[in-house]
C-alpha cells in the first residue's frame, strides 16, 4: 500500500509541476532568470519532501507550491512595469568588453573568468577576442556578443599565453614558441611586466594584449 501511495504522489506531483511551469512560460534553461531558479528549486525541494513523507497530506505540498508561483507570477508582473525592481530581483546586463576592450572590473564585479569567457567564445563560434566589438553578459549568465564588421575567419581560435599575469607554457608550445620569444615580443611592444597583463593571445601574427585594469 505504501509503493501505490508513492507511486501516486510521484504520478500527481509531476503533473502540478508540469502545469506549473507551463503557467510560469516558456524559457530555455539558460534564459532563467534568479527568481525563476529559486522558484523551480523550492518546488523540486517540496516535490520530493511529498513524495518521501507519504503521510504528511498533499495539501501541505500543493498550497505552498501555489503561493510561490503566485508570488513568483506577481513579481513578473512588478518587473515588466518598473525597471528599478526588475534590476534589482535580476541584476542588469554587464559590458564585458566595450569597443574591442576588456573590463576587469566588470569581470570581477560578476565574477566572470577567462574560461567562462573563452568557453561561451566557442559555442558562438568566435575564434578571436579582438573580433568582438561588444560582449554582454546576460542576467541569465548568457554571453551576447556583437563581433567587428571587419572580423576575419580562420581555423585558428583564442589562445591566452598570458592569463591574469602569468604565463601559459602549453600554449606556447602549441604554437612552437618560447618563453623568451614571449617575453621579447612583449617587451618590444611596451609590455616589460609580464604580470600587468590580464590578457595576451597571439594568431595570425598578430598580439592581443589587455592589460590589468586599464
Amino acid at each position: 500500500m505504501v509503493y501505490w501511495t508513492i507511486i501516486f504522489r510521484a504520478i500527481f506531483l509531476y503533473i502540478v509541476i508540469l502545469f506549473v511551469f507551463r503557467l510560469m512560460g516558456r524559457r530555455e534553461i539558460g534564459e532563467l532568470s534568479i527568481l525563476d531558479l529559486v522558484v523551480f528549486i523550492m518546488i523540486g525541494e517540496m516535490a520530493v519532501m511529498a513524495i518521501e513523507e507519504h503521510d504528511d497530506p498533499l495539501m501541505h505540498t500543493i498550497v505552498p507550491i501555489i503561493v510561490l508561483v503566485l508570488i513568483q507570477i506577481s513579481f513578473a508582473y512588478v518587473s515588466l512595469k518598473s525597471v528599478r525592481f526588475r534590476e534589482f530581483i535580476e541584476g542588469k546586463p554587464e559590458i564585458i568588453i566595450r569597443h574591442g576592450e576588456i573590463d576587469e572590473k566588470a569581470m570581477r564585479r560578476q565574477r566572470y573568468n577567462y574560461h567562462d569567457l573563452l568557453l561561451q567564445m566557442r559555442e558562438k563560434d568566435i575564434r578571436h577576442i579582438d573580433d568582438i566589438e561588444f560582449a554582454i553578459l546576460e542576467t541569465s549568465g548568457s554571453l551576447s556578443i556583437l563581433q567587428k564588421e571587419n572580423k576575419r575567419k580562420n581555423g585558428s581560435f583564442t589562445l591566452p599565453l598570458v592569463l591574469d599575469g602569468a604565463i601559459h607554457y602549453e600554449h606556447l608550445q602549441m604554437i612552437n614558441k618560447t618563453e623568451q620569444w614571449l617575453i621579447r615580443e612583449l617587451a618590444s611592444r611596451g609590455y616589460k611586466d609580464i604580470e600587468r597583463i590580464s590578457f595576451c593571445s597571439f594568431h595570425d601574427g598578430r598580439f592581443f594584449i589587455d592589460e590589468k585594469d586599464k
